[in-house]
């Protein structure tokens, strides 16, 4: 494929009747390329990308320099906006957290929130279009975390046995972030977008991180509160979680994530499609522990051909976006880009 396949649609359009299923003219395509790819292939991967019309208004960044990386991909050690040391082995590559602000409670009273007014940090990584609407592109914002960022200021053992003792603490610390995260979703309702993105990674391989009973006492209020403002202003909720999530799938339906990216390898298609497709729509998340680093060109197509079928329905509900790494060979992001642009529902 050398020439971009726009369809009839324009990419603000498409993008609202796949998540609505109204029957878009072919799947949008989202990109979802980490910095340690772009670092690698440079313009050979742009090269690819200018054959692909993507409908978010994302764009190849290869003016940004690894020195103005966020801390968590730029090399070495570097702290947060929150005050996290995070350690990165690989330039572009997500390091892990190292130190933790609030590693001991009694730091709690000294403790200040990041000053965001003018606006998040590391924008230009979050969004396409960081002034939101335009009559060509879905534009969708933010990267906004809870439990995640819970971790990184708390670090992961405290947090958990902190879960686990229902400590004083811990309530304080989840309302003071909601607080902070509510004051944050403002700055980004203050521009005129069509979707907002949420994350955190809730599963392993095999289950939730915590109980599901657990994760609806303490967690699911928090979203709540987070999505209705959102919803309110007439904003779609898309959200990010790896690992397997099964169990709390209904409860983000129930409270209005109307896009979800999940691990759908480590879930299963089968139970996706008999609970989920049509009740939801789906920003695929590609197999990229086996078959996108692994798989011949034709078992990346087939495998993007069995998501689609199996999350997807006629009427639409899915965007089109698999997950680019450094570890994924330039033949199959270029057949992911062709399978992607030539699939109709």
């Amino acid at each position: 494929m050398t020439e971009k396949d726009v369809g009839s649609l324009k990419s603000r359009e498409r993008v609202m009747r796949a998540i609505q299923f109204g029957y878009p003219d072919r799947v949008p395509i989202s990109h979802a390329i980490l910095p340690a790819a772009q670092i690698k292939y440079g313009r050979a991967l742009e090269d690819i990308l200018e054959t692909v019309h993507e409908d978010f208004g994302w764009s190849f960044l290869p003016d940004m320099r690894p020195e103005d990386f966020p801390p968590l991909y730029r090399g070495g050690e570097n702290l947060d906006d929150f005050g996290t040391l995070w350690k990165v082995e690989e330039e572009g590559v997500c390091g892990i957290p190292v130190s933790w602000p609030l590693d001991d409670w009694s730091k709690y009273d000294a403790f200040r929130w990041p000053d965001f007014a003018a606006g998040p940090p590391n924008a230009r990584l979050y969004s396409g279009h960081m002034e939101g609407r335009s009559d060509e592109y879905y534009a969708r914002g933010a990267w906004i975390t809870f439990f995640e960022e819970m971790q990184q200021l708390r670090g992961m053992e405290n947090l958990l046995m902190d879960l686990a003792y229902r400590s004083k603490e811990i309530y304080c610390l989840r309302d003071d972030l909601l607080a902070f995260n509510l004051s944050w979703i403002d700055r980004w309702l203050d521009h005129e977008y069509e979707g907002l993105h949420f994350a955190d990674d809730w599963g392993s391989q095999n289950s939730l991180l915590i109980s599901p009973e657990l994760w609806r006492e303490f967690f699911k209020p928090a979203y709540r509160a987070m999505f209705e403002k959102v919803i309110d202003a007439g904003v779609d909720v898309h959200f990010h979680s790896d690992g397997d999530i099964i169990d709390i799938i209904p409860d983000l339906i129930d409270i209005g994530v109307k896009v979800l990216n999940c691990q759908a390898a480590v879930i299963g298609l089968d139970v996706l499609k008999k609970n989920f497709a049509g009740r939801i729509c789906f920003r695929t998340d590609l197999d990229r522990q086996r078959i996108m680093p692994f798989g011949t060109p034709a078992e990346v197509r087939e495998h993007i051909i069995d998501v689609f079928t199996h999350l997807g329905t006629g009427a639409g509900g899915i965007i089109a976006c698999g997950e680019i790494g450094p570890d994924t060979p330039l033949v199959n992001i270029r057949i992911m880009y062709e399978t992607f642009m030539q699939y109709r529902y």
